[in-house]
């Protein structure tokens, strides 16, 4: 019994000597003690949902060796974060970590209340903290020509939102502080901000939203060029990585050819020329490409399935929006058979795509990769020139469209202020043409953020000179209506245009090539024109000069901004038809860098310096040569 009773106790000691740290003592681990605390190092109980944090643990005794510590959330399967208690200390602290998601389990119910546990060494879970999380705000941001009231269906007490317990803001909503100006319908003369400054804009608002709610991090939700304008926030203005997540709904990342409608009427302007394909492949999209690691998502509608019913840009597509736009930089895309105007209301495209998105659980947030710098770039659409005037009511105005043989879709598209006129289409025959829903693809649209009021197709269009009768009805204002027509083709001709500079510095040169082809083969154009908008919204027209089978034209930028540049040449193809292509490119000029004051100031203080020296020098030379001939 005796030598029972010594081993015993050495198989106690040997225990008790071999595994002091690796798993402490019953007692120890069973009454550790896990604090919460915020950025700031203070124990907190309460949280908002992607508030940074870290974990402590404490034990009652010291550890003997070092201990590994795991920390688990309840309703996770995934350990949160993780430390060493070292030996002969009684606790550890966890780096700093985002509480993303905390709110959300991963069937998507509410977890006002999360349970902390902590594994030492390796043993069962011990210790608990009871934590109150509250869900993250959401800050939405409206698109092109709109305003906070797009988000109506997203606010308010009986809000999407507010359905599901969380709290949203919409930029220039008045809840706080901060409003966009991407143009106003009532003002199309009126100049927009830039995406830079509605961006600083954005980046005031949630600073805002944060002081209110208490929150460190907000979910952005764009409409639109909302989502542009949030990815240039995120990419040089975000000053603490404020953003969990991206959501975007119909953002055009390679632009949208329907801002060429407005932009040549010279409306909305400069934002009508940020949302052209030309800035937002060659000039944004290379310098905006950092996403501090936040998850990109954006939302693509196909309701357009048909080329014949998406006047200005590729099918499929929302109307003002294609899916090869969206998908122009590397991101999350979902789809969906929805119009670019509907997005904001569908109760579907909350419930189904935006949602699933907010309610993303810990350990759902994928690591947001850059962009690269050469994102894809997506092949021009071939334009008509664009055709722009005015008609006062009770006046028309014919308008000729000349399409050539060979090509199989003709999509026109008409972009009218008043959103009034009428039009009756004469074909190359001369007879009046019939618009049919279906067979032409008409669309109607009574919203300025498609950019497109009304478009319609064909599909194998007789070649010759097509005539549009533009009609105001009673609905045309008393001061009339300004307008913008032009054809998108599929087949016949191409024209290829380029600059030399995007960004040039004012009072550098930019020079314009552009060449008309037909089956790979240059065309003679009989005429050729560079239509320049300017910065400050005048016009410029320079003729193209024929360099071998280019055309060429040379102009300098003496203002700073945005030059929007149309580059038309007309011709005939070898069987006698009429061809006319226009393409739309962009060019943004930089103020030339310049010497800062202290630099200038020092440089002029070593001129006066230099001069100085060598006056008295001189002056020194005369005094002594006439003390010389005194002598």
């Amino acid at each position: 019994m005796k030598r029972f009773a010594y081993l015993l106790i050495s198989i106690t000691v040997f225990i008790t000597l071999a595994l002091p740290g690796a798993l402490p003592a019953l007692g120890q681990a069973s009454t550790a003690e896990i604090t919460l605390l915020d950025r700031d190092g203070k124990a907190i109980t309460q949280l908002t949902d992607g508030d940074a944090v870290s974990l402590r643990v404490t034990l009652p005794q010291q550890a003997s060796q070092a201990t590994s510590v795991t920390f688990d959330l309840s309703g996770s399967d995934q350990s949160i974060a993780e430390c060493s208690i070292p030996s002969g200390s009684v606790r550890c602290d966890t780096p700093k970590i985002a509480a993303l998601g905390w709110y959300w389990d991963a069937s998507g119910n509410p977890q006002p209340s999360r349970a902390i546990q902590a594994q030492i060494g390796g043993a069962a879970p011990v210790g608990e903290l009871t934590v109150t999380v509250s869900p993250r705000p959401v800050v939405m941001i409206h698109g092109f020509i709109s305003n906070a009231s797009t988000w109506e269906s997203y606010l308010g007490p009986s809000g999407y939102l507010a359905s599901v317990g969380i709290r949203g803001f919409a930029v220039g909503d008045g809840q706080v502080a901060g409003t966009l100006n991407t143009g106003r319908i009532e003002n199309p003369e009126g100049r927009t901000n830039t995406m830079a400054e509605n961006a600083a804009i954005l980046g005031q608002y949630i600073a805002n939203v944060k002081k209110m709610t208490g929150a460190q991090k907000v979910d952005l939700l764009g409409h639109s060029m909302g989502g542009m304008i949030s990815r240039y926030y995120i990419d040089r203005l975000m000053p603490d990585n404020d953003v969990a997540q991206l959501i975007m709904l119909g953002s055009p990342m390679a632009g949208s050819a329907c801002a060429n409608l407005p932009a040549a009427l010279g409306y909305y302007l400069p934002a009508a020329l940020e949302i052209q394909p030309s800035y937002m492949v060659n000039i944004f999209n290379p310098q905006i490409t950092h996403r501090r690691g936040i998850p990109f998502y954006d939302l693509a509608g196909t309701a357009i399935l048909e080329a014949i019913a998406s006047p200005c840009t590729p099918a499929p597509s929302d109307i003002a929006v294609s899916k090869e736009s969206v998908e122009a930089i590397p991101l999350d895309m979902s789809l969906m058979d929805i119009l670019h105007t509907d997005m904001t209301i569908s109760e579907q495209a909350f419930h189904d795509y935006v949602l699933p998105k907010l309610q993303t659980p810990p350990g759902g947030f994928p690591e947001g990769v850059d962009s690269p710098a050469g994102a894809a770039v997506p092949q021009p659409m071939q334009f008509t020139r664009m055709i722009t005037g005015h008609l006062d009511p009770g006046s028309s105005q014919d308008v000729t469209i000349n399409i050539e043989s060979n090509v199989s879709v003709a999509s026109f598209a008409l972009f009218d202020t008043s959103r009034s006129l009428d039009i009756i289409v004469h074909g190359a025959s001369g007879n009046v043409i019939t618009l049919d829903p279906v067979k032409n693809g008409v669309t109607v649209v009574d919203d300025p953020e498609t950019l497109v009021y009304l478009g319609y197709g064909f599909n194998n269009p007789k070649p010759g000179a097509w005539v549009v009768t533009l009609l105001t009805t009673d609905k045309t204002p008393a001061t009339g209506a300004d307008y913008a027509i032009t054809a998108s083709f599929e087949g016949g001709a191409t024209l290829l245009a380029s600059a030399d500079v995007l960004l040039p510095t004012v009072n550098q040169p930019v020079k314009v090539t552009a060449r008309l082809e037909l089956g790979g083969q240059p065309l003679t154009a009989d005429q050729s024109q560079l239509a320049l908008l300017l910065p400050d919204g005048t016009t410029e027209t320079l003729a193209l000069t024929p360099v071998g089978s280019d055309y060429q034209a040379t102009f300098t930028p003496r203002l700073a901004g945005l030059y929007g540049l149309q580059i038309s040449l007309a011709g005939q193809t070898p069987d006698g038809f009429a061809v006319e292509r226009s393409d739309f490119l962009t060019v943004e000029a930089q103020r030339a860098p310049g010497l800062p004051l202290a630099v200038i100031g020092l440089a002029a203080a070593g001129i006066y310096g230099v001069v100085f020296v060598l006056f008295a020098g001189v002056v020194g030379v005369m005094i002594a040569r006439r003390r010389a001939r005194r002598r």
